[in-house]
């Protein structure tokens, strides 16, 4: 084989004619002309969560594909638009069809979304995703505030040129907001509902994880296992944004649930969850400081 037959070293250059280094400053023009004020929150709806954006109220749906430069999401029950509105007296902005590193697409484009809305203005980001659980005990359906995460995907949005209002090496030691997870803590103890704290490990996917892999996520602290989140936690840090992260758990992970793992369960447990997050997320909007 010659080199001139063998593929692209990146498997998303199908996806991407052209660079990416001025995306998330164009898209957060795009969404300025649309938006006429700053969000209070930007949100991430992860897999099965996509019913919050029926939430707000006056609502406004922006579908990428007339921003211009982003590409549809391809993973099944994300639409593919932004939601701006309001809810409980708050400005929301919301991504509802997460980009992921398994689809093919670049850094650039996982975190576009996240620093368009730092270049909006935005200081709050709520980062929600469907995960598998690891730690026993936490069933399908159970929360979990994120307290902290592994990054196992071996990428970082953060390499390469420091992006005018971003750090070149922002401290993570407090990689989830401690302010705003008192917030869902003592929101979640007005509602009733168990909010248990643990670790997230990001790893690439597309692939479920096999039993050994679990058992080596369990060993290294992880409590909950998906394939988003870690990226845009970290550009959302390098931009100097504040960061409240929610996992659903939807299935426990292999070698610990005795059938074979789908995605279909992962939608149905975000349908199942949906009056949980929803009363949830209204409380914190509600209890958010100016």
């Amino acid at each position: 084989m010659k080199p001139s037959d063998l593929p692209p070293s990146d498997s998303s250059a199908h996806l991407e004619a052209k660079p990416h280094g001025s995306l998330p400053s164009s898209l957060a023009d795009a969404l300025r002309e649309r938006i006429p004020w700053t969000p209070d929150m930007f949100g991430v709806l992860g897999s099965g969560l996509g019913h919050l954006g029926e939430l707000l109220e006056d609502s406004l749906f922006i579908p990428f594909e007339e921003l211009g430069g982003l590409p549809r999401p391809g993973a099944q029950g994300h639409a593919g638009r932004f939601i701006a509105g309001h809810l409980e007296g708050r400005r929301v902005l919301l991504q509802s069809g997460r980009f992921h590193l398994y689809e093919g697409h670049s850094l650039e484009v996982v975190a576009a979304p996240v620093r368009a809305a730092a270049a909006l203005g935005t200081r709050r980001v709520l980062l929600t995703n469907a995960a598998g659980g690891i730690n026993p005990r936490f069933e399908p359906g159970t929360i979990m505030l994120i307290d902290d995460h592994l990054n196992l995907m071996g990428r970082n949005p953060l390499i390469g040129p420091v992006r005018p209002g971003e750090e070149r090496f922002p401290d993570m030691s407090e990689a989830y907001d401690p302010e705003l997870k008192r917030l869902v803590v003592s929101a979640a103890g007005h509602l009733g509902l168990e909010l248990p704290r643990g670790v997230y490990a990001g790893v690439l996917g597309p692939s479920y994880e096999t039993p050994a892999e679990i058992r080596m996520l369990a060993a290294l602290g992880a409590d909950a296992v998906g394939m988003s989140t870690v990226p845009e936690t970290l550009a959302a840090r390098g931009a100097g944004l504040s960061v409240l992260g929610l996992s659903l758990i939807t299935n426990l992970a292999a070698g610990i649930q005795p059938t074979p793992l789908s995605h279909e369960e992962v939608l149905a447990a975000g349908q199942e969850a949906r009056p949980r997050m929803e009363a949830l997320v209204r409380r914190v909007l509600a209890g958010l400081r100016s």
